[in-house]
């Protein structure tokens, strides 16, 4: 009897023994407690640039704002509403939840899965992901004045107070120059996690040099003292020297991880967009050897034309956001699903360098010598020739010797036209130069905005700390200027 009452009991101690803590039995393998931190690192990074990217209407409307693109049937966006789609919400949603929250999450996890063997990994982590929330912070600070900084990202602060905007922007060069004095070019840090420059601290140096450039930039016209002296350390330092340096993120051909431009205009179907007359009749002015890498030909099949700003268009008539689709050792088309996009690039850099000499600042060289190479850069990366770029350099509405205005308004259109697939950027440029003088739509429902309005969420469920941000920048309005700002 007792060995019938044995070996009824083998199965249940042989089960008790195979599962120790029985509680794991609950714990699913595909859906685990914790991530990696380079998996927020990574999505925090892709979600940037698809921000920055995108043309889909819900979300970046800055390439109707700026004047190189039209909408075809339905012109709300490109005559400036920003209510109706939520516009300002989805950006500031975009940026705090789908990327700044993912950088911070990033961080708390660093401690536990760096190389205990390379001292230097966790501390270039931290800085590269301090580098890239500064340049987040950036793109929230010039779209929409005093924001949540201090007490943004708080799980227990629900109703974040907003910090002043001019405080916030020189706490982020603070940030930005710790980060850059912690980067140790000897030591590694993310590898193919980092999705822009492979984990490179000596390129993520010169990023962040040229990131505290740009900065300086925008400073300027409000405190020219703090630009210059930001301006020639971060020159002094290490800027961008080539193409070779730029912050580009490369899509891949199939989705997911595709060119946004891709999948809003390809993928989708649909016939949303054209170019503008604004910018094909100054392409096409000036012999621009970029107008066939921007634009497709219109529906003669012969040249090139635009829509008017803000009125609706006929999509067979005018030319295509797009280019050269099969062009070997180029980058292609806007509309490839694998077509490249930029976070901050050469051109960007020689342009601020030109108009950094125009101010007096001692960066080395001149204005005409850099603004020659910023649009030769620029011709190139598209896919143009060096001998392309000369002769376009010599056209009299372009040479810097014989082009119409101050320095600014050489400067301006010029970036303007470099800037083309990088909306947002240039609209910060165009607020920023005042150039080129684009004359709003007819039929627009305001100004041409020089900042985004705050998004209905906060102005209802944080109300009295929207007011008072409100009232501190002048009025939640798309007319009301930042302090950088000026003209």
């Amino acid at each position: 009897m007792k060995k019938l009452l044995l070996l009824a009991l083998l199965p249940v101690v042989t089960l008790v023994a195979c599962h120790k803590e029985i509680t794991s039995i609950n714990v699913d393998p595909k859906s685990p407690l914790t991530y990696p931190s380079a998996a927020f690192f990574t999505g925090a990074q892709k979600n940037m640039v698809d921000l920055l990217t995108s043309s889909n209407v819900n979300v970046n409307i800055y390439r109707l704002i700026v004047q190189y693109w039209n909408e075809t049937t339905y012109t709300d966006e490109a005559n400036f509403d920003l209510g109706t789609r939520q516009i300002p919400r989805q950006i500031w949603n975009g940026l705090y939840r789908d990327v700044l929250r993912d950088f911070k999450e990033a961080k708390k996890l660093y401690p536990g899965d760096t190389d205990p063997n390379s001292p230097s990994q966790l501390k270039n982590r931290l800085a590269i992901t301090e580098i890239m929330e500064v340049y987040t912070w950036y793109y929230l600070v010039t779209t929409f004045g005093n924001v949540p900084y201090l007490e943004a990202l708080d799980a227990l602060k629900t109703q974040p107070v907003y910090d002043d905007q001019k405080t916030v922007f020189n706490t982020l060069l603070t940030k930005l120059d710790a980060a850059i004095a912690d980067l140790d070019v000897t030591g590694d840090s993310f590898g193919d996690a980092d999705i822009v420059y492979g984990g490179d601290v000596e390129a993520w140096k010169k990023f962040a040099n040229s990131l505290k450039l740009k900065m300086g930039m925008t400073l300027a016209d409000d405190d020219n003292a703090k630009a210059k002296a930001t301006v020639e350390a971060a020159v002094a330092a290490g800027v961008f020297s080539s193409d070779a340096d730029n912050a580009e993120f490369k899509y891949l051909g199939a989705p997911p991880n595709t060119n946004p431009v891709w999948v809003d205009l390809v993928q989708s179907g649909r016939k949303d967009f054209v170019g503008t007359n604004t910018i094909i009749n100054k392409l096409k002015a000036s012999d621009d050897p970029r107008l066939p890498w921007y634009f497709t030909l219109d529906g003669t099949g012969t040249g090139y034309s635009g829509a008017t700003p803000g009125a609706s268009s006929n999509y067979a008539t005018f030319s295509k956001p797009s280019g050269p689709l099969l062009v070997p050792g180029s980058i292609g088309a806007i509309t490839n699903p694998d077509f490249p996009a930029l976070l901050l690039s050469y051109d960007e850099v020689e342009f601020f360098l030109a108009e950094a000499v125009e101010r007096g600042y001692s960066v080395g060289g001149t204005a005409i010598e850099h603004y020659n190479k910023a649009i030769t850069a620029s011709i190139l990366w598209w896919g143009g020739s060096a001998a392309e770029a000369a002769a376009y350099l010599i056209e009299p509405t372009v040479n810097y010797l014989t082009a119409t205005g101050t320095y600014k308004q050489k400067i301006g259109e010029q970036k303007w036209l470099a800037l083309y697939n990088r909306g947002w950027e240039s609209w910060i440029e165009w607020r920023r130069l005042d150039f080129p003088a684009l004359v709003k739509p007819p039929t627009a429902q305001s100004e041409i905005p020089v900042r985004y309005t705050y998004t209905v969420p906060e102005q209802n469920l944080n109300k009295a700390n929207y007011d008072a941000a409100a009232a501190a920048i002048g009025g939640d309005l798309v007319t009301t200027k930042l302090f950088w700002d000026k003209n």
